[in-house]
């Protein structure tokens, strides 16, 4: 069968498989590693397939509907595109589906956790368009289904039947250790700017599955489940050999995985390997973390050429942490492990967050002064997404405190982050003022200026916090002059609308 893969374009730089999809307030990108690790299964089974980055690359519609033209139409055998859809997106991936189907009289299957989390409604809008939801962990989904296995007999499936919605069988969590690597060679690295990794990078998934309960994240609620299923520590150093061996201009590899370190044995495990190969002489890398990771595999994890640690602190005081079920955590022990993984030589990227249930103006300033206190080299602060199939989303909207009632809504005008939950004591506005002033006050310090100044040690260096500034600069520059151009087209300025105030929100 002829496959083709689309990563839709939605705006410029829309960042369309991160955590919350939307243009980065850090202008990053984020390599598509799950569609490529599917693409790389078909094409293992025999299939011709071609994946399309239109996101990353900022085609125009136009330019994907020519390329998958010319390769759908090149013969008279079966067709399939598949799309990875989003929630502020999924109007837009239907029309572009919409108009590939016109022309190539292809069958259309979407894939990703709003579609997983919402196939129904996927359906209700895209009919006609849609023909298969694959829901969850799609790679094998995708298999059958491109396999010529009769569409009701495909695990983990919704289609249309012509008829009607059907529902088939869940399927099994698949073993990790039976997927192949990322289609690489099917994208370039160059594509995927960040201003926190070595340039270029690629990123690598060492399991799939987390063993935690946070309200906000999708993917152990609506993708891969609550157990963690880590590949073999052979298999974690075979693919970063392979990563290199397909694009060896790469300077970095990023561990992917939520909670990489949450066993001390696996970590110690793919450590020893990586030096045992050497490649700690080669190559840096990168991974997300959890603030409880057992301090003792720090040192080890610095031996075998771990970089910078990308972690998740959250909030600055253990209520907020509480709200968001972020079990095991606490400020004093996040602290501890950042001061630990200060002293051996880590770059530390803090993740936080303001809008937890239960937020106030006093508690959201606690994150912004926590984020300071700590020995960080750089940060990110986002307001907390409720997405649909996520608990706190359910939470949201039973409470009336999601402000969007449709999904066009998720995002601002410029495709930026939009601030979805609103409570009486803190408005969605006021959340988003606390996120700008979190994000001015830690890098307008002249201590963390200076500290990111003398951090440069190569050309790389310059080149990423190059992007760094341009993005920080980017971002601040267009709010300022987008609230300018407000003030000048408003009555008064004292005038405050009452759409941050929470409302109902219809059905979507």
């Amino acid at each position: 069968m002829k496959i083709s893969i689309l990563n839709p374009s939605f705006g410029e730089d829309f960042v369309r498989v991160a955590r919350w999809a939307a243009k980065s307030r850090g202008r990053v990108q984020r390599h598509p590693e799950y569609l490529l690790t599917a693409a790389q299964v078909l094409i293992d089974a025999g299939h011709d397939v071609t994946f399309i980055e239109a996101a990353a690359r900022n085609f125009t519609p136009e330019q994907s509907y020519d390329i998958v033209q010319e390769f759908l139409a090149a013969s008279d055998t079966p067709s399939l595109l598949v799309i990875h859809a989003t929630t502020p997106s999924i109007y837009n991936d239907i029309e572009q589906a919409r108009e590939i189907k016109k022309r190539t009289n292809c069958k259309v299957a979407f894939v990703g956790q709003h579609v997983s989390a919402e196939p129904d409604n996927t359906f209700s809008i895209g009919l006609g368009v849609v023909d298969f939801i694959l829901l969850g962990e799609y790679d094998f989904t995708l298999r059958d289904l491109a396999g010529g296995l009769a569409p009701a007999k495909v695990l983990g499936m919704v289609w249309w039947n012509g008829e009607k919605v059907v529902h088939n069988l869940t399927r099994p969590q698949l073993d990790v250790n039976e997927l192949p690597f990322p289609a690489w060679q099917l994208i370039e690295p160059e594509w995927y700017p960040d201003g926190g990794k070595e340039f270029p990078f690629l990123t690598l998934v060492t399991g799939r599955g987390c063993n935690n309960q946070c309200t906000f994240c999708r993917d152990p609620q609506l993708m891969y489940g609550y157990k963690l299923r880590n590949r073999t520590a052979n298999k974690v150093v075979d693919e970063m050999e392979y990563g290199l061996k397909v694009h060896p201009q790469i300077r970095e590899i990023m561990f992917e995985t939520d909670t990489f370190a949450a066993s001390p044995a696996h970590v110690k495990d793919v450590c020893n390997e990586i030096m045992k190969r050497g490649l700690h002489k080669r190559i840096t890398w990168s991974c997300n973390m959890r603030t409880d990771t057992h301090l003792e595999v720090l040192p080890l994890m610095r031996e075998a050429g771990c970089r910078m640690l990308m972690t998740g602190f959250e909030f600055g005081y253990d209520e907020g942490l509480k709200a968001i079920k972020k079990g095991g955590v606490s400020v004093a022990s996040a602290k501890t492990y950042a001061h630990r993984a200060h002293d051996l030589g880590f770059t530390i990227h803090g993740c936080f967050m303001i809008g937890a249930p239960g937020e106030t103006h006093e508690t959201a300033q606690k994150t912004i002064d926590y984020a300071k206190s700590l020995p960080l080299d750089t940060v990110q602060i986002t307001g907390v997404a409720a997405y649909p199939g996520t608990s706190i989303y359910k939470w949201a909207k039973e409470n009336n405190y999601l402000r969007a009632n449709d999904w066009r809504e998720w995002l601002t005008a410029a495709k930026e982050q939009r601030t979805l939950l609103s409570y009486p004591q803190l408005s969605s506005q006021e959340i988003d003022g606390f996120i700008d002033k979190g994000l001015k006050e830690f890098y307008l310090r002249p201590k963390q200026m200076w500290q990111m100044l003398i951090s440069i040690r190569s050309l790389g260096d310059v080149l990423r916090k190059l992007h760094g500034f341009k993005a920080f600069v980017d971002y601040f520059f267009k709010k300022i002059f987008k609230q300018s151009n407000k003030d000048a087209h408003s009555p008064s300025n004292d005038s405050n609308p009452d759409s941050t105030k929470p409302k109902k929100t219809a059905a979507v």
